[in-house]
């Protein structure tokens, strides 16, 4: 087998074993580039390692570490709980509530995982007390947190931009969030109405307890104050935001904000090291030409009219298993100009889009983190093998909405 086929076989197993293992996918990723670069092409140990995508390593270190700060200190939670009181009792806005919450968390910096993290101990209890379902409250709130995930300054905006700029998709980093967000914000509303969100407004307003909210301290303002900076210098003044959430993490540092060590320990380091295994592994099939037989593959089921629906489909079955982000894009992004190539048509941006939307669609599964994050947020005097099953037939469902939804919005455009 050449180096190619090798390539592409690495590849297409590292996705199955990502669905079915726990094995981590970017350490054996990263180990299959070294072997099938070294002594299947020929390449030495500095030119396999030029695949590891540094700038990226970076930048979600820097973003990560920030958000793990406010975490570590309390900052984000504070903002969640206070954020909550904005339903006022109406049980029909609790859930619209949730996902404008989960939407902004995910949008300022920490992404679509740490807002369901954050958000998902508070939201379920308070949804139970106040006779929201629980299936309804996970729906809104996951696909609020990835409404978010695609924010230019979040880490799975920041994947995706820098994989759509290695296929020049350049400048796309704010279309690609209002995009996704439209597509999420559609399938959520699509759900509140399914599961029975508007006729919540018909019935009478609801008193509800919650956990006092004490005062935000004086290094919990500071940390608010140098996010907002730090937001500002990205969107307004063109920052690079790795190098912005290094600067702000320092300050936090220096002044002593914030538990530096717990906040370490906290930084998702597997899924940083899972998505730059993965890209090591692409850059290999990509000298190879193993990313040119996936692309055949892929082509074979499509067409340029079809190939939006088809990748969002596509990518949604593989990711109710997988990461989205850490697997999933850094493994179907750099595939389109191939595509598009070979099936003599298509727009690139388009199926980016819907790369993107099919991958994360899917995510209310309780297989995926943040649909597990949210299953266990639910109090324990809720059925949650009953809810685990929902969310199975949910997620699963996500991949063909997913496909209907790109189609619809990317495949006329």
């Amino acid at each position: 087998m050449n180096a190619a086929a090798l390539s592409m076989a690495a590849l297409l197993a590292a996705i199955v074993l990502s669905c079915f293992t726990p094995v981590h996918i970017g350490v054996l990723s990263a180990a299959a580039a070294f072997l099938i670069g070294h002594f299947a092409a020929g390449m030495d140990a500095r030119a396999v390692a030029a695949g590891f995508p540094v700038s990226l390593f970076l930048t979600l270190t820097g973003i990560t570490l920030l958000f793990a700060m406010a975490q570590a200190n309390g900052t984000l939670e504070q903002l969640a709980r206070r954020s909550v009181r904005l339903a006022r009792g109406n049980r029909g806005a609790i859930p619209l509530v949730f996902f404008a919450l989960a939407l902004v968390l995910g949008a300022i910096g920490p992404g679509g995982i740490a807002a369901a993290a954050l958000l998902a101990p508070v939201a379920l209890p308070i949804a139970a007390e106040c006779g929201v379902g629980s299936l309804l409250t996970i729906v809104m709130l996951a696909n609020g947190a990835n409404a978010g995930t695609f924010s230019p300054i979040a880490p799975t905006g920041i994947i995706a931009r820098t994989m759509m700029e290695k296929i020049g998709l350049h400048g796309a980093a704010w279309p690609n969030f209002w995009n996704t967000l439209l597509a999420q914000t559609l399938v959520a509303l699509i759900g509140f109405s399914v599961l029975g969100g508007w006729r919540l407004f018909g019935l009478p307003p609801v008193e509800f307890h919650q956990s006092r909210v004490t005062p935000f301290d004086s290094k919990q303002k500071l940390t608010l104050g140098v996010i907002g900076l730090m937001v500002l210098a990205v969107v307004a003044l063109g920052a690079d935001v790795g190098v912005a959430a290094f600067v702000a993490a320092s300050v936090l540092g220096l002044a002593r904000a914030t538990d530096e060590e717990r906040a370490w320990r906290a930084a998702p380091w597997s899924v940083i090291f899972l998505v730059c295994g993965v890209t090591m592994l692409v850059a290999i099939a990509e000298k190879t030409g193993g990313m040119d037989l996936f692309t055949s593959l892929l082509a074979r089921l499509a067409t340029p009219s079809t190939i939006p629906g088809v990748m969002a489909l596509v990518t949604g079955f593989v990711s109710v298993y997988s990461s989205s982000s850490g697997v999933v894009l850094p493994a179907f992004l750099p595939t389109i100009p191939g595509l598009v190539e070979k099936l003599g048509g298509g727009n690139p941006l388009m199926i980016a889009y819907s790369v993107n939307v099919g991958a994360h669609l899917v995510d209310v599964s309780p297989l995926s983190t943040i649909g597990a994050l949210c299953l266990a947020g639910v109090p324990s005097t809720e059925n949650r093998a009953q809810i685990f099953r929902q969310l199975m037939i949910w997620g699963w469902s996500m991949s063909i909405v997913g496909a209907v939804v790109c189609q619809l919005l990317f495949g006329y455009r």
